[in-house]
């Protein structure tokens, strides 16, 4: 009985996070979460896109392909702080870059991926990583930053 309870407090929340997700996102194939979502107007989902919780920051593009899955406390941020401008710090402008995720990612568990980043096809990024650089097809990075440490199979 008490696993049927939690089974649906579940589904109830999977259907709460999905609806947030997809009424924030601007176009969408399949998008389904498990956990908090916000996307925003400027994020085009695939099919088979499933997060576990994800917040996108920005007024950057987000295109992420299909069969996309990531772990939860995702954060996508597609627009930084003008450190080159006229203040130090930085200035009052902002820079903003698209990010661009391709088919078959997997990202892990708290994962941050910063703004004018290209994900290749079969990524997968370890949990806690900051990506800061374009990652190549079929490898498997880690850290902080991001790096390559192994490759997928192609052929798999």
């Amino acid at each position: 009985m008490i696993r049927l309870l939690i089974n649906l407090i579940k589904r109830v929340r999977s259907v709460f996070y999905t609806f947030i997700a997809q009424k924030t996102c601007g176009e969408y194939i399949h998008l389904k979460a498990n956990g908090y979502t916000r996307l925003s107007e400027k994020t085009i989902c695939g099919a088979n896109v499933n997060f576990n919780g994800c917040i996108i920051y920005g007024k950057g593009y987000v295109n992420i392909r299909k069969n996309f899955h990531s772990g939860n406390g995702v954060k996508m941020l597609t627009e930084t702080h003008n450190y080159n401008g006229k203040s130090i710090p930085y200035d009052n402008t902002y820079l903003i870059k698209d990010i661009i995720i391709e088919d078959n990612v997997w990202l892990g568990m708290d994962v941050t991926i910063l703004a004018g980043v290209k994900i290749g096809e079969g990524v997968i990024v370890q949990a806690g990583s900051v990506v800061v650089a374009d990652l190549p097809k079929y490898s498997i990075v880690g850290g902080h930053p991001a790096k390559v440490f192994s490759e997928r199979s192609i052929i798999h």
